[in-house]
């Protein structure tokens, strides 16, 4: 919760920063502009996924490995080997944009007018690996002042960088903005990660290679399987541009970004703390259960009463980060709201492939599940638009919690406590009742029983993590200090 809270409050802040900017993006572009930055962004991540060899995740665990051993030298190591490697990926992965600008403009656009932009935007693979080597060390060595610092500073300053290009160049100024963001981010971490003294190692290429097989043999697989994910959503998105427009793809992103980003804050604040956390334990399958169980009921605990929010406020949330040109993906969310119940339950248990170094158990997982994302969203949208691709998303989530739980079960001994499934079903009961008012009842009963049942989702919620924290004791304490 310690962790979860320092990161939460980080991922508050820069939401709320995104929130300024993906407002002032909307309307100063509207909808096609937010497809082009889609594109262009999600083509720049699927490049960078294709040549970073996994390293922004694998590598945490063997700076986590050898900071508790204490030893001075193992861990100048492990950091020089990590610096090494981010920028031999990163100058990969430019030189790749850089040669297949053309062929990439073509695919992502249908033509060939976004030739120059990617050709710029080739500089920030590597920006982008090395802001990553900086922040793996931050978050490896436990230093998450220090990193949450640079997420706080460079959110901000990214904003200040960026919304002049839009505001002057318009459409024109998302290639400078994105490149703006990239350079301030690679600054910040530089900054910060600079006071974590090491010991000065003399280590050949050769030896170099050798001290990070490890970490290349799992990032391999981990880059792998972050292809796969990032390639079927490139894949959607395109789909979506051909059959229906770039207007829809600003909406598919907008969509999934108060989905992913907004309500997905969580679990990106509790995997800064969980990962290294659940490596510690992995090879005792007895606390491996213990930690994803305590860990699902947190996100279940922490997540439903602001789902449960968002359904019944959704119009409004759309209004106010974007604008009412948007309200047409409203249809979308509601059912990928519902989804979210399923990845709280399935993320945790899917971070043991990783935290037991199963590279190829992990690949093949994701492997499978990026077969049946990519077709059920293909099939949603061809049948149903937008809505189609909400109830695929619960689809897809739903069977990849069955997916999870079997393999980990079979490898693993894995199971779920009897708390986290009474947490859960209450949880899942109460949002369903929530989509069901939003869905036949009209304003203003629609926020009279919203609001009653935010405040039951909001009352269970707090008395478990009263139950586990001492919640009470731990306010009075912190009003007794001031």
């Amino acid at each position: 919760m310690k962790g979860t809270s320092i990161f939460g409050g980080v991922k508050v802040f820069t939401i709320f920063i995104s929130i300024i900017r993906t407002k002032i993006i909307a309307v100063l572009l509207g909808p096609g502009g937010i497809g082009v930055l889609g594109l262009l962004n999600s083509t720049i991540v699927f490049i960078a996924s294709l040549t970073e060899f996994g390293l922004k995740t694998s590598s945490i665990k063997d700076i986590a490995a050898a900071n508790s051993t204490q030893n001075k030298t193992s861990i100048a190591v492990t950091i020089t080997v990590i610096r090494r490697l981010v920028w031999i990926t990163g100058v990969l992965g430019g030189i790749l944009v850089l040669m297949l600008s053309p062929w990439l403009s073509q695919l992502t656009f249908g033509n060939k007018e976004y030739t120059l932009a990617f050709i710029w935007l080739s500089i920030t693979l590597l920006f982008m690996q090395l802001t990553n080597g900086q922040l793996v060390i931050l978050q490896g060595m436990h230093k998450l002042k220090l990193l949450a610092k640079a997420n706080i500073y460079g959110s901000a300053l990214g904003l200040v960088v960026t919304l002049p290009f839009y505001y002057i160049y318009g459409i024109d100024g998302i290639v400078p903005g994105i490149i703006g963001t990239s350079l301030v981010a690679l600054f910040l971490s530089w900054y910060f990660a600079k006071g974590i003294s090491i010991e000065k190692v003399k280590l050949s290429y050769t030896q170099t290679f050798s001290e990070g097989k490890n970490m290349l043999r799992v990032g391999f697989f981990i880059s792998l399987s972050s292809l796969l994910t990032l390639g079927a959503s490139n894949i959607v998105r395109i789909f979506i541009s051909r059959i229906g427009n770039v207007e829809q793809v600003g909406l598919y992103t907008a969509g999934f970004a108060i989905i992913n980003v907004y309500v997905g804050l969580i679990f990106t604040a509790m995997e800064t703390d969980y990962y290294p956390r659940l490596s510690a334990v992995a090879h005792d399958n007895k606390l491996s259960k213990q930690n994803i169980n305590k860990q699902a009921e947190i996100a279940i605990l922490i997540l439903s009463p602001i789902l449960i929010i968002f359904l019944v406020f959704l119009n409004w949330v759309v209004i106010l980060l974007y604008s009412k040109q948007f309200i047409a993906v409203s249809p979308m969310i509601y059912w990928a709201a519902l989804a979210m119940f399923f990845k709280a339950a399935s993320w945790p248990i899917a971070f043991i492939f990783l935290a037991k170094g199963t590279g190829k158990l992990f690949f093949l997982n994701e492997l499978i599940a990026n077969i049946y994302f990519l077709a059920l969203n293909l099939l949603g949208y061809y049948f149903l638009g937008l809505t189609g691709l909400g109830l695929s998303f619960l689809i897809f989530y739903f069977l990849y919690l069955i997916q999870v739980y079997i393999i980990t079960k079979i490898k693993f001994k894995f199971s779920y406590d009897s708390a986290f499934i009474r947490i859960f079903v209450l949880q899942f009961l109460l949002a369903m009742a929530s989509f069901l008012t939003v869905k036949f009842l009209k304003s203003p009963y629609t926020y009279f029983v919203g609001g009653v049942l935010i405040l039951i989702s909001s009352w269970y919620s707090w008395n478990e993590l009263d139950k586990r924290l001492d919640l009470k004791t731990l306010f009075r304490n912190i009003k007794n200090k001031f």
